[in-house]
This record gives C-alpha cells, sequence and structure tokens, in this order.
C-alpha cells in the first residue's frame, strides 16, 4: 500500500468528494441530492444518494477490502435470509484523491437499535436470532475465510490472546482480573466442529435498523466472513439482558462451547475499548465495563 492511501484523512470524505465520484463514475445519478447522513459510522462514511440509495465510502485502510467483499456476496445472501440487509447497487472506484473502492446501495429505512425505540426488546432478539439462524445455514461455500478483511471474526480468539491478557493487566484491580482470565482461557480451551458458516462479524446494535420499534434491517457486512459463529453471540451481552438474552440464545441454539466463546469475544472487545478509555469516564468506558460484568456473571445454560 502506497504512502498515499496510508495517510488518506477521513475528514477529506464530504459531500464535495462523493458529488465528484458520483458524477464522474454513474453520471445516471448525477443529479440526484446528496446528504450526509445523521448518525454515521467508524468504519465508513455514509451519504444519502436521493430518496433510495445510499453511499459508502470507507475511511481507512483496514476497511477497504471489504466493499468488494459485500458487492460479491450480499446478493447471495439476501433471499436467504429473513429480513432486509445492506443490498449493493454499485461499485464505484478511486478518484479525486479518494484511494478505495466505495459502493452504492440500496437505502434502508430505519433508526438505529437503541433501546428506548425498540417496543419489546425480547422479539427483537428472537427476531435477530432467527436472522443469524438463517445466515449460518446459508451456502457457505468459496466464502472469504477469516482474515484481515474481517479482524479475524469467525476465526480463532488466540489471535487476541496477547491484546486479552494486556489489557487485563493495565485494567489491574479496576475489574476481577481472575475472573476475566478464568473466562479467558475457558473460551480459548474450546474449538468449533462444526462446518464453516456464514458470520456478520460485528453484530451490534448500530447494525441493526429499526422502524415502528420492532427490527426491519441489519446492515453493515464488512466484517462477514465464513468460520466460528460464536463472534455473532456478541450482542447478547452488549445489547440483551434476562429474557431478551433467553429468548435470543434459546432461538440461535448454538452449543455451550460456541457461547462461551461468544463471551470470550465479548470479553475482549470490552477490555481493550476499557483500555483504550482508562482515564476517561465516558460512556463507552462505562459501557465497556458493564460488558465486562454482564460475561462474567453469565456463564449461561449447562
Amino acid at each position: 500500500m502506497s504512502d498515499r492511501r496510508a495517510t488518506f484523512s477521513a475528514s477529506k470524505i464530504d459531500v464535495a468528494l462523493v458529488r465528484r465520484l458520483v458524477s464522474l463514475q454513474f453520471p445516471q445519478w448525477a443529479d440526484k441530492p446528496i446528504r450526509a447522513v445523521a448518525f454515521d459510522g467508524h468504519d465508513n462514511r455514509t451519504f444519502h444518494l436521493g430518496d433510495d440509495m445510499s453511499v459508502r465510502l470507507p475511511s481507512a485502510p483496514g476497511y477497504s477490502q471489504q466493499v468488494e467483499k459485500e458487492h460479491r456476496w450480499l446478493p447471495s445472501l439476501a433471499p436467504v435470509l429473513p429480513l432486509p440487509i445492506t443490498t449493493p447497487i454499485a461499485l464505484g472506484a478511486p478518484g479525486f484523491g479518494y484511494p478505495w473502492n466505495w459502493s452504492v446501495n440500496k437505502w434502508l429505512d430505519g433508526e438505529n437499535a437503541l433501546v428506548g425505540r425498540i417496543d419489546d426488546l425480547t422479539e427483537l432478539a428472537a427476531k435477530l436470532a432467527e436472522l443469524l439462524a438463517a445466515l449460518h445455514r446459508a451456502d457457505a461455500g468459496g466464502g472469504p475465510a477469516p482474515g484481515r478483511h474481517c479482524f479475524f471474526r469467525g476465526g480463532s480468539l488466540a489471535t487476541y490472546d496477547d491484546e486479552t491478557r494486556d489489557a487485563v493487566g493495565m485494567l489491574g484491580d479496576r475489574i476481577d482480573a481472575g475472573a476475566a482470565i478464568a473466562l479467558w482461557e475457558a473460551a480459548l480451551s474450546t474449538t468449533w466442529s462444526g462446518r464453516p458458516v456464514w458470520v456478520h462479524g460485528d453484530m451490534a446494535a448500530p447494525n441493526l435498523l429499526v422502524r415502528d420499534g420492532r427490527l426491519s434491517a441489519v446492515i453493515d457486512f464488512g466484517c462477514c466472513a465464513v468460520g466460528d459463529p460464536a463472534c455473532d453471540t456478541v450482542i447478547a451481552w452488549t445489547l440483551f439482558s434476562g429474557e431478551s438474552r433467553a429468548a435470543f440464545r434459546d432461538t440461535l441454539a448454538l452449543d455451550h462451547a460456541t457461547w462461551t466463546r461468544g463471551r470470550g469475544w465479548a470479553l475482549w472487545k470490552a477490555l481493550i475499548t476499557m483500555g483504550e478509555c482508562i482515564d476517561d469516564e465516558s460512556p463507552e468506558s462505562d459501557k465497556a465495563r458493564r460488558v465486562i460484568e454482564a460475561v462474567l456473571a453469565d456463564a449461561g445454560p449447562g
């Protein structure tokens, strides 16, 4: 990768750039209005294109491989899933100093799945589990193995062993370090013995859309891969609890070892997030602490 690509700043991604890229590469849409979305993500910058399309541009080199992957695989996954998902329409190329491929997608109506926008969290948990179960049943032949393109989601937790242990050591008595290491080692001791399956890879509330209080779509498959489904259970501890967590677990119906690895995935992400905010009482740090407490307290069934 050239230095130019590695040092491109996401702050340069704005309406003017998107308008130039669209006008040059897709002139049939050049007259459509473009506006930034109200709530943007971290991995990509997203813009409305007219009333029924969106433009998504990766914000850093680590996310750039995901565009072509979504364009290749999501059209074949969408028909077998019970809810709408991101639907690629066109694949854009670098231009005007922007160094990566980008995408035009069908616009999906809805709002991010904040708890206050959800009428029945238990119902949403069951509906999401049904979608994930269908995804895990989809034909995975030829699908991408875990790697850097998905930050190793669907792969082995051992990829993040050093990072996790370092975070536990850094956090010290801010967490129950002994319980965290015990859970981490229990998760590392298990492996997925089934066939490799499709995984979403980043199953989190910002990637769920709700409309009229109910789950309406799942977006951002940039971390999708074919492998171990444990990573798709993380939302059990980041969004669900009590009855909703039980409904998610019962409907998804994975074995106990997979749930243990899922707790490991949730623990890793929460530990590094809390470590990044170690001297900051931010909402992110508080949420990470609560996730750590939840995964340590929840041994699950069996």
